[in-house]
């Protein structure tokens, strides 16, 4: 009898032991993470973003917009300003490689000098979006700008208009970035369509004391120069001071169209209209467009957003830009 009872003894024992070991089991598997939230959560978005310059108010307003869709998007973003150095933006997109961002923007300092740090995020697998300024010779996931061609018609069709279609025109450049190139193409294929409108000089002017510098060259060697393009507010506004302290009557085009120069455009002075562009827009769907790529999902290859024309005594006109021609409303 004694020999029984121990044995029904034991076999509890051992039933109860295995029934607090898999108690033990469940508590371990959920303190490990079996069902913990915590645990399953994924790892948070790293965009990594090297800005062109913050010394000019459109890049601050992109760089602006990408911190507050990056919130809105409740991802992290590393933003590195390059103040127009090449080598700098390099080492910067270097370092986001090294780091493993999930996808990477950048405003290229030279559309061309770029081409091998993408390259190289592209080998590590890492999406590249593009905004403002085109990236030449490499292919991107998406780029979204200004339709900066159609900008160009739109500021040549601008200075006809208060030209009375014809007079000497001079352009301020900066050849080392696509997106300007692409502000002079288009202001050349219009002002073609105009036969006594004509380019007669072109100078680089990068920035504004460079562009009061080349402003006041062209209208030393052409004393009756009717009228100058500015790629750019601050060369816009250059040019506009240069004119002021000849006592010309040269007008000014400017291209941007940020507060100082739409401020500059309702004064009574040279610079009568502006080419406005919508950088907040591009800095948001860069953020938009990063992120969905580093998500794997896919975007667009090519968003351009069409600019608008802010002139003296009107504000915002109404533009349009259809089968290559440009009708505005000035009248």
């Amino acid at each position: 009898m004694n020999k029984v009872m121990k044995a029904i003894t034991t076999i509890m024992a051992v039933v109860l032991l295995a029934v607090f070991v898999a108690g033990c089991g469940g508590s371990n598997e959920e303190a490990t993470g079996g069902n913990n939230n915590e645990g399953n959560q994924q790892k948070t978005i790293t965009i990594g973003a090297s800005i062109l310059t913050q010394s000019h108010p459109f890049y601050v307003a992109i760089k602006d917009a990408m911190e507050k869709e990056a919130a809105n998007q409740k991802v992290d973003i590393d933003i590195a300003v390059a103040d127009q150095d090449l080598n700098r933006q390099i080492s910067a997109i270097e370092d986001f490689i090294n780091k493993g961002v999930d996808a990477i923007i950048i405003t290229p300092v030279d559309s061309d000098g770029v081409k091998g740090a993408i390259m190289r995020a592209k080998e590590a697998n890492i999406p590249v979006v593009t905004v403002d300024i085109k990236a030449n010779g490499v292919e991107v996931d998406s780029h979204i700008a200004t339709d900066n061609f159609s900008g160009g018609m739109i500021a040549a069709e601008a200075m006809a208009h208060y030209l009375g279609e014809k007079g000497d025109v001079g352009l301020i450049t900066y050849p080392e970035v696509q997106s300007v190139r692409d502000r002079i193409d288009g202001f050349k294929k219009w002002a073609q369509t105009y036969p006594d409108m004509k380019i007669v000089t072109e100078l680089p002017g990068r920035t504004r004391e460079e562009a009061k510098s080349a402003s006041e060259d062209m209208l030393t060697s052409h004393p009756n120069l009717n009228g100058i393009f500015g790629f750019g507010d601050d060369m816009a506004i250059a040019a506009t001071a240069a004119i002021a302290e000849r006592k010309s009557n040269t007008i000014v085009v400017g291209f941007d169209g940020l507060e100082e120069a739409r401020k500059s455009v309702d004064q009574d002075n040279a610079f009568k209209a502006v080419v406005v562009q919508f950088p907040d827009k591009m800095g948001a769907q860069g953020v938009i467009n990063a992120v969905k790529l580093a998500k794997g999902e896919a975007v667009e290859k090519e968003i351009p957003i069409t600019p608008g024309l802010y002139v003296n005594g009107k504000g915002f006109v109404d533009v349009k830009v259809e089968n290559d021609k440009v009708i505005l409303e000035l009248e």
